[in-house]
């Protein structure tokens, strides 16, 4: 396990290099000077050749990349040229904002498509697991923004059960200490999730329902719940969690829609705002945190399954 774990980790180093080179080379991408995009199309020539040797960037390519990787190992992202402030500070301010709502939205995911998995794989082609199966991919196939839009319509304007805005408190932890405020963000956030594990986690089920160890649990007399409980349900998740792992650039970047749309102050917002301001240190930033959390969803989905089932670990 140890020697997986390992390897695992040395593909991902290099994997979260090649990012780094790339979202490095994206700046130079958009325009020959990053002065020039910095400052605006109508910035004197002598203040864009003067804000390239402040910042480098009449160095050679190679060197400049060199001088950005020590920096990013220093924790160092950058300053937003915009805002006047240091790249970190900004997604540190609101980081934990979007993280919790993702958490949330993750956590209520799973706790409805787990059970409703099991539950339509266990009655197969009935009235209910043809009618969850249409739902999901309804749902799946829905936008998340126009859903969020209906949330609203429904929830707020038709049905005034919660606010059509999102709980503007600084906290992380808003979540939690205002729970009405946050119901629509978290709950359109987590519906298109629910269609996808769903599906998952049925053809996952209905995989082990057929395997034979179900088999001669059953032939013992256990009771049926007593066998999708300890028998099942762990080696059907163990797809789950991986489709989980490789879906948390997805959750940044349902975020982004969901937090635009509820005028929720997140990463997401962070990033339409800075987009809209050309601040690209900030942008560059965001891109480089969504290859750094695929990379990292990745790995920890593979120790996850291979700790969970050991085969995983000897055929790789």
């Amino acid at each position: 396990m140890t020697w997986y774990v390992l390897r695992r980790l040395a593909v991902s180093l290099l994997v979260l290099l090649g990012i780094s080179a790339v979202v490095f080379l994206m700046l130079h991408l958009v325009s020959d000077s990053p002065g020039r995009v910095v400052l605006g199309q109508r910035a004197a020539p002598e203040a864009v050749a003067a804000f390239n040797r402040a910042n480098g960037f009449d160095r050679p390519v190679v060197v400049q990349y060199v001088s950005y990787l020590g920096q990013l190992l220093q924790g160092d992202l950058g300053r937003s040229y915009k805002l006047n402030e240091d790249v970190g500070t900004l997604l540190a301010r609101n980081a934990g904002r979007s993280a919790m709502l993702s958490l949330a939205g993750l956590v209520l995911a799973l706790a409805i498509a787990v059970p409703l998995g099991i539950l339509q794989a266990v009655r197969r082609n009935s009235v209910v697991d043809r009618v969850a199966t249409a739902l999901s991919y309804v749902l799946y196939a829905t936008p998340s923004f126009l859903l969020g839009l209906l949330l609203i319509a429904l929830f707020s304007q038709a049905i005034p059960i919660f606010p059509a805005e999102a709980s503007q408190s600084h906290s992380p932890w808003v979540v939690f200490t205002d729970p009405q405020g946050m119901a629509l963000p978290v709950i359109a956030l987590a519906v298109t999730s629910v269609a996808i594990f769903a599906q998952y986690q049925r053809s996952a089920a209905l995989d082990q329902l057929g395997q034979d160890y179900i088999r001669v649990a059953r032939a013992k007399g256990l009771p049926e719940r007593l066998i999708l409980t300890r028998h099942l349900l762990r080696n059907a998740c163990l797809p789950l969690v991986m489709l989980v792992g490789t879906l948390v650039p997805t959750l940044l970047a349902g975020n982004l829609i969901i937090e635009s749309l509820f005028n929720y102050p997140g990463l997401g917002l962070l990033f339409l705002n800075s987009l809209q301001r050309e601040d690209y240190p900030v942008l560059l930033a965001y891109t480089l945190i969504g290859g750094v959390l695929t990379v990292a969803g990745n790995f920890i989905a593979d120790i996850t399954v291979a700790a969970a089932d050991r085969r995983i670990e000897l055929s790789t």
